[in-house]
């Protein structure tokens, strides 16, 4: 019979504490003279070794490559952040509309929308036939055309 479940009963399973490796404890142990250090130089000393990389002293491979520098992208082009939205998914969209990062977020598409991330209309694949009002804070060149070859308009908002 198991003894009751009681907290002075409690210990843990078999094998689950098992006791440091005690090193330098002498020959009988497995673990003397060297304490599995190996033998001399610079790795058996205390805080001996050496660092990541290092090639014996050849010149290390980080040094061997050239250094090429670096420009980031937001500082050439902008943050360029925005909500992609592609103008096939908008051909739902009653003629007359005005579509902008509000509206956008209403329907789930803007879901990332706020005052840093604006939106951003591309003509992406697919067909587009509808009259439409864009209020929007970047557009690409072919959605442009697309939407006022067919009498709609396009209004740049700041970022």
């Amino acid at each position: 019979m198991k003894a009751p479940l009681k907290l002075q009963n409690l210990k843990g399973n078999r094998g689950a504490r098992k006791l440091r490796t005690r090193v330098g404890r002498g020959e009988g142990s497995g673990h003397g003279k060297t304490s599995g250090r190996g033998g001399k130089g610079q790795t058996a000393r205390n805080g001996g070794g050496v660092r990541p990389g290092f090639e014996g002293g050849q010149m290390p491979l980080y040094r061997r490559l050239p250094k090429v520098g670096f420009t980031s992208r937001k500082s050439v082009r902008g943050a360029n952040d925005f909500n992609v939205i592609n103008l096939d998914s908008l051909q739902k969209l009653n003629d007359g509309t005005v579509v902008d990062a509000t509206m956008l977020r209403e329907m789930g598409y803007a879901k990332r929308a706020s005052k840093k991330r604006g939106v951003k209309i591309l003509s992406g694949k697919g067909e587009f036939s509808k009259k439409l009002t864009f209020k929007v804070n970047a557009i690409s060149e072919t959605a442009r055309q697309k939407i006022e070859s067919l009498g709609g308009s396009v209004e740049l908002l700041s970022a």
